[in-house]
């Protein structure tokens, strides 16, 4: 499948929430097809629709580890730990920031294959973090309003001033 050109930040299907899928066919999954090549050309760990322009609740993840990617569609938080765990993330939509979020340390997400059954994974550690990261992606949440305002404008700043050096 092809790989697709990645939207960059502030791109409005970045601040969309995403609908629920309610079609599993050939089309989702040439979508998913085209998520995990464009996540494996842009070396990424986690890939939602929205970051190639298109307003659906489906994700593709890859960790290191991971012997095939994990594939989630309309994905949602049911369970989160009280305890918290920090952890770097980044953007394939805004690249080469990186900044430490805090957030619960274990989840429970519930989902649906690419078939349509559903399904449940268990997380913690790194997987968690990355599970979340996704899904606030799927409900129009982009990773930088976890960070402070101050952090945040800092960030900011530096990937501005990098972008004039490069221009």
């Amino acid at each position: 499948m092809p790989v697709r050109d990645i939207v960059t930040w502030p791109h409005t299907a970045l601040k969309t929430p995403c609908p629920d899928v309610t079609t599993f066919d050939a089309a989702l999954a040439a979508l998913v097809a085209d998520l995990t090549d464009t996540l494996t050309a842009a070396r990424g760990l986690g890939i939602t629709a929205p970051h190639i322009g298109k307003t659906l609740r489906a994700t593709v993840i890859r960790l290191e580890d991971m012997a095939a990617p994990l594939v989630l569609v309309n994905p949602k938080v049911t369970k989160a730990s009280d305890s918290l765990a920090t952890h770097p993330e980044g953007s394939l939509s805004l690249p080469g920031l990186v900044e430490d979020v805090t957030r619960p340390a274990e989840v429970t997400v519930s989902y649906q294959t690419l078939a349509g059954d559903p399904a449940e994974i268990h997380a913690t550690g790194f997987l968690a973090a990355c599970l979340q990261h996704e899904i606030d992606q799927l409900d129009g949440f982009f990773w930088l309003d976890r960070l402070s305002r101050l952090k945040r404008e800092r960030l900011l700043k530096r990937h501005q001033k990098a972008a004039r050096g490069k221009a």
